[in-house]
């Protein structure tokens, strides 16, 4: 039923990593979220795409050398489609993710606090309905354990190349915009010189 002490303690330090990156990358913090869902602060989507990344590049590197097995989840479209609009009516209102808010509450943020409560509780009521759920989400079909690189009969590290140029691409779109706002800002005239004739 459970695994064993090393594998646990394993999960614990990865944890507390994975909480510490979440601190450090600023992403634990509601203004944050707050200016990513404003398309103001494209902080959590880099952070995002670095990890998806970082993970990838990892998973794929294990299988190839055999040290570990893709344990794929079966497409259910219904589920899919559900389960995102709920996380991102969860997301706009909340104004955390699930992993950021549990590492919000490490830094004593009560609203946090208060949003766990609301995701346990949303959980058990999930656990409640589940059974009736699951023909529904069946019904609106199942395309089976697949992954982008075998829909698209493609290599996955042809995907994992892309997510890297994308974040490239990204990361040097944000530098020439924050580039041109320096400059209208030099440019722009000097307020505290500007005096008002009475």
């Amino acid at each position: 039923m459970f695994e064993t002490p090393e594998k646990l303690a394993l999960g614990l330090i990865t944890g507390i990593v994975f909480g510490f990156l979440l601190q450090k990358g600023r992403v634990a913090k509601f203004q944050v979220i707050l200016g990513q869902l404003l398309l103001k602060d494209w902080t959590v989507f880099k952070i995002m795409l670095t990890a998806i990344l970082v993970g990838a590049i990892g998973v794929y590197a294990l299988v190839a050398m055999n040290l570990a097995d893709l344990h794929v989840k079966p497409l259910l479209l219904g589920g899919v489609v559900f389960g995102g609009l709920l996380f991102g009516i969860g997301l706009a209102v909340f104004g955390y993710c699930p992993g950021t808010s549990v590492a919000a509450c490490g830094e004593g943020r009560r609203d946090a606090m208060i949003g766990v409560g609301g995701m346990l509780f949303g959980a058990a009521l999930y656990v409640a309905v589940y059974p009736l759920l699951v023909p529904i989400i069946q019904d609106l079909g199942d395309w089976g354990k697949i992954t982008l690189p075998q829909a698209t009969s493609t290599s996955p590290w042809i995907w994992i190349v892309g997510i890297f140029i994308l974040l490239i691409s990204l990361a040097l779109v944000r530098q020439r915009h924050e580039r041109k706002k320096m400059k209208e800002c030099e440019a722009a005239p000097d307020s505290s010189h500007i005096k008002i004739l009475h």
